[in-house]
Order: structure tokens, then sequence, then C-alpha cells
């Protein structure tokens, strides 16, 4: 299957790739593509079809998702943990700090998927006492 974006779309709506990321951003792309189309089955939705039925702007909404979701996973840094916050002190020698992705890899947000239609909320009532 194709990916939704290429990497002339990444390089239009992100940024210049240097040649180093160009093979990587290939990759990720069908790789992020893929994960879409999983992510879409979870829900029982077909993400190709979804594409064909409604109006043309939705193929854009995908191709935005996953350029933001390639973008993302380029910027996380490959030679060590990416830190959204550290923490230093002096003389009581402490280092903190919070991982961007622990573990690293790839991951979708839950408003990427909302962009999609395929996260909604949800609302219910659990019945504690039954019926009587």
């Amino acid at each position: 299957m194709n990916p939704f974006a290429t990497v002339d779309d990444l390089t239009i709506l992100w940024r210049p790739l240097k040649e180093d990321e160009k093979e990587r951003a290939e990759k990720l792309l069908e790789i992020v593509s893929d994960s879409l189309r999983e992510e879409a089955d979870k829900v029982g939705r077909n993400l190709d079809a979804m594409i064909a039925e409604k109006p043309s702007y939705f193929a854009n909404v995908v191709k935005s998702v996953t350029v933001d979701i390639v973008a993302r996973t380029l910027m996380t840094s490959t030679d060590r943990e990416p830190m959204t916050q550290t923490t230093e002190s002096a003389l009581g020698y402490s280092v903190s700090g919070s991982y961007l992705v622990p573990g690293g890899g790839l991951f979708i947000k839950n408003s990427e998927l909302s962009r999609l239609g395929l996260k909604k909320q949800r609302f219910g009532v659990i019945d504690f006492y039954g019926n009587d």
C-alpha cells in the first residue's frame, strides 16, 4: 500500500531534509501510514476507504497527520534518550529528568487519531445496583 504522504510533502509542509534523513523519512512514511491503517482497523474502520468516500479535503488531513508524526519522530534524537525536562542541582549532585518517549519509538497522539475521526468521546453508565 502507498504511504499517505511523500518525502516531497514532508519537505514542503515541514522543512528541507538533510541527505541522511531522506532514506529514514521514506521508511517512516510507510511505517506511519501502516500504523494509522492499523489504528483505524482497531476501531473497525478502513482508512483507505474513508479517504475514497469522504470529501477530498480529508486526504489532506490524513497527509497532515502523517507528516506531523514523521516530523516528530525525525526530531527525536537517535543517539541518546530525548529529555523533555531536566533538573540539576550543584552540591547535592542531583540530576533528574523526564523522557519524551520512555523506551523511544513511534507514537501517535490521541489528538491525531481524533483528527482522523478514529477517536471519539464515549459516554455510558454502569448500574451498580441492577434494575430491581
